[in-house]
């Protein structure tokens, strides 16, 4: 089976929206960017809400001149978008999940393959949370302090059950934490 990972951007005080200028896709160092594309890898879906699909439709496959490989790398794999409004995703390789979603979600677990990774989409991550459907959990932990924005977990969920499997710390100061769901 394979497994569903959440990968987050995330702020000291537990912040993944992104309100302030904390986080920029172009600034990673080079340790931070050979894990992303070591883990990126070993990944070969994306699944993504709505608006951070359209955000990221309307960014990566227009950037030019890309250094960081994401570009190539995200207009390869397959993308599967939660929607029940959207008809036509306009971006190759993107399959539109609407109705039973989770079941859709539970069958593309099942499929061989590498990683499904979920970014941003913080509605999507919530309801994946609660529907005991992530395997992983990679954070990017950047020294900063939002103060506001919604986190990644919904309010009110709780779980003793996450085990810190791997920490990677960057010359740029972040830090990444991988936890896995028992």
């Amino acid at each position: 089976m394979r497994s569903l990972v959440i990968t987050q951007n995330i702020t000291l005080d537990g912040s993944i929206e992104m309100l302030g200028e904390w986080f920029d896709p172009q600034e990673s160092d080079q340790g931070e960017l050979d894990q992303l594309l070591a883990e990126s890898e070993r990944c070969d879906a994306l699944l993504l809400g709505r608006q951070t699909f359209e955000d990221f439709r309307s960014y990566w496959p227009n950037v030019e001149n890309d250094q960081t490989g994401i570009t190539d790398d995200l207009n390869a794999q397959d993308k599967f978008v939660v929607s029940s409004t959207m008809t036509d995703p306009q971006w190759s390789r993107t399959t539109i999940f609407s109705g039973d979603w989770e079941r859709q979600v539970r069958d593309l677990k099942q499929q061989g393959g590498g990683d499904i990774v979920v970014t941003g989409s913080i509605k999507l991550c919530h309801a994946l949370i609660e529907a005991g459907l992530v395997d992983e959990f990679r954070l990017y932990l950047y020294p900063a302090v939002q103060g506001r924005g919604r986190r990644l977990f919904p309010e009110g969920f709780e779980s003793d059950s996450l085990s810190l499997v791997e920490s990677h710390p960057f010359a740029n100061g972040h830090v990444e934490l991988i936890y896995r769901a028992a």
